[in-house]
């Protein structure tokens, strides 16, 4: 019988799909969308059950010409995925997950807990006296590339520190903030743009900038509004307004995703 075959390599294999799978279920809800990967999901089975299992010939000939252009479709409608998945796998820190599978959670929370107050009391004393901030955490995809593009740091994370490095009358204060690997690794950066971003007209620049970001890579971004006073998060082409102390230390350390205003 079938199953009397079944080896390791079978199981191996299994695993393999169903890891690529669940990680693919994740990209597609946290960039909001999963119902247009759902849709393709459907597509996929009726086509399977019209050509194979009944065996139609007429409308199995039309939809195999769908599925011949199948993957120029799917380019175009997850592109900005693609790209991060990409980006993620040919990073310095792409092959970093195996690390993390046997790495302690105590020790995670631990390293997490050092870098995520701090930030949290800076934002939101910035918040209170309307000091914009642009801040951007580094999670697997390597920044360097934008590190390079303001002043180099390499200093402890401290409150107060990002709070002077924004401060109105400091020469740093109108780039975007980088850290990495729990230390602050650069100031005065210049990020992307997103240039079709449908954002309300009260949002300026920085989060123009925070969500031109959070399409190109990985990364967390904060947006401290100058005007409004208000915090905002974006990450994986999402963008959260209004954010509170709660939902960005909740944010920074995993427990919450960032849902999209729209």
């Amino acid at each position: 019988m079938l199953w009397m075959n079944f080896g390791i390599k079978d199981l191996i294999d299994v695993l393999l799909v169903a890891f690529f799978l669940y990680q693919t279920y994740r990209l597609m809800k946290s960039s909001g969308t999963l119902a247009i990967f759902s849709g393709v999901v459907l597509f996929i089975i009726v086509w399977i059950l019209i050509s194979q299992v009944l065996e139609m010939r007429l409308m199995g000939a039309i939809l195999d010409k769908f599925i011949s252009v199948g993957v120029i479709v799917l380019v175009i409608l997850f592109q900005d995925e693609i790209r991060r998945f990409l980006l993620a796998l040919g990073s310095h820190k792409g092959w970093k997950f195996l690390g993390k599978i046997f790495s302690k959670t105590d020790e995670k929370k631990e390293s997490e807990g050092k870098y995520i107050a701090p930030i949290v009391l800076a934002c939101m004393n910035m918040a209170r006296k309307k000091t914009g901030a642009l801040i951007c955490i580094q999670q697997d995809v390597d920044l360097t590339v934008y590190e390079h593009t303001g002043e180099m740091f390499n200093a402890d994370i401290n409150a107060r520190l990002i709070e002077n490095i924004f401060f109105k009358n400091s020469p740093l204060h109108d780039g975007a903030m980088i850290i990495a690997d729990n230390r602050i690794r650069a100031a005065g950066c210049i990020l992307p743009v997103a240039q079709n971003a449908n954002l309300p007209k009260e949002m300026g620049l920085r989060h123009r900038s925070g969500l031109g970001m959070s399409l190109e890579n990985d990364a967390t971004i904060i947006i401290v509004s100058e005007e409004r006073g208000k915090i905002s998060v974006a990450k994986n082409g999402n963008i959260e307004i209004n954010v509170t102390a709660e939902d960005l230390q909740q944010i920074l350390s995993g427990e919450k995703e960032v849902m999209n205003y729209r």
